[in-house]
């Protein structure tokens, strides 16, 4: 930072913070009136505890979804729980989903009900046609490998589902959990338990985030309540026959939901954001009419 005065000083000419005209002044020299203009944390954004808490409840209610597709997959590979009694079960949930769904839709549709119902029947008969395929899908592949990419495909799922909003066809998340899914559903005992461990992973992965993301926009209320019924689900599924991971569930969704919007929020006050002339200029304008 350049002096004002003294030996050596630049002349005493008016210095002006413009680059097109030639100054008597260095390069590099700024004026003491440089750091007057410094602002700090105008920007920074104030959270409150119970509203970050309500938001880190969508992690902890994916992390449950995960839970509870692995409890239903465990009880389908030991042969306590039928294709079957899934499927209709599956076929339940979608259709009060589904009216719910519609019920808190507002009267907006950009797809109609028939679209939905052939989009639905179309996924339906491939996946039970693909299903002796996908049932072998697997052999020639050790269990052990098997479920070492499920878990890491689940995993992938969790770590880049876009948490505030559905997941769209194609992206990273959905298609990380079916392929997981599919992974675990080779090791069924059968074709027809395939399907219906497809068919619930649809439910789970892909319908089930898009219900929940439109109770968060139409139904505020109802959104904590779903995402603790999900959670409460995911513990107590586990713990039915691995009491050991429910406990670490349990203490996983506690460090999610509590203990994490509390360090957000106390960290927040040791936030030091500085601004001043150095700072890129900011278009504010909108530019979109120049796109078109």
């Amino acid at each position: 930072m350049g002096a004002d005065s003294g030996p050596g000083a630049p002349p005493a000419v008016p210095w002006r913070k413009v680059l097109y005209e030639r100054q008597p002044f260095p390069d590099n020299y700024v004026d003491r009136r440089f750091l007057e203009e410094l602002r700090r944390n105008i920007r920074v954004r104030q959270y409150r505890y119970w509203a970050v808490v309500r938001e880190a409840g969508l992690v902890a209610q994916q992390l449950s979804c995960v839970a509870v597709f692995l409890t239903l997959w465990f009880y389908m590979e030991r042969g306590d729980l039928g294709p079957s009694t899934l499927l209709w079960a599956s076929l339940g949930f979608a259709l009060l989903g589904y009216g719910l769904y519609e019920a808190l839709g507002g009267g907006s549709r950009e797809r109609t009900r028939l679209a939905d119902l052939q989009s639905a029947a179309i996924f339906l008969a491939f996946t039970f046609g693909f299903s002796p395929v996908l049932k072998t899908l697997t052999e020639s592949v050790s269990t052990d490998t098997v479920y070492a990419m499920s878990a890491m495909m689940l995993l992938a799922h969790l770590v880049s589902f876009p948490y505030t909003q559905p997941s769209p066809p194609g992206s990273l998340s959905l298609n990380a959990a079916l392929f997981g899914s599919v992974c675990l559903a080779s090791r069924l005992p059968g074709a027809l338990h395939t399907f219906a461990m497809l068919s619930c992973a649809l439910l789970v992965f892909a319908l089930w985030p898009c219900l929940l993301h439109r109770l968060r926009e139409r139904a505020e209320w109802s959104f904590p309540c779903a995402a603790a019924l999900v959670c409460v689900a995911g513990v107590g599924g586990l713990a039915s026959f691995w009491p050991v991971g429910a406990l670490l569930l349990f203490l996983a969704l506690l460090v999610l939901t509590l203990a994490c919007p509390l360090l957000l929020v106390h960290l927040q006050r040791h936030k030091d954001n500085i601004h001043g002339p150095w700072d890129e200029a900011e278009i504010r304008e909108d530019l979109s009419r120049f796109l078109s």
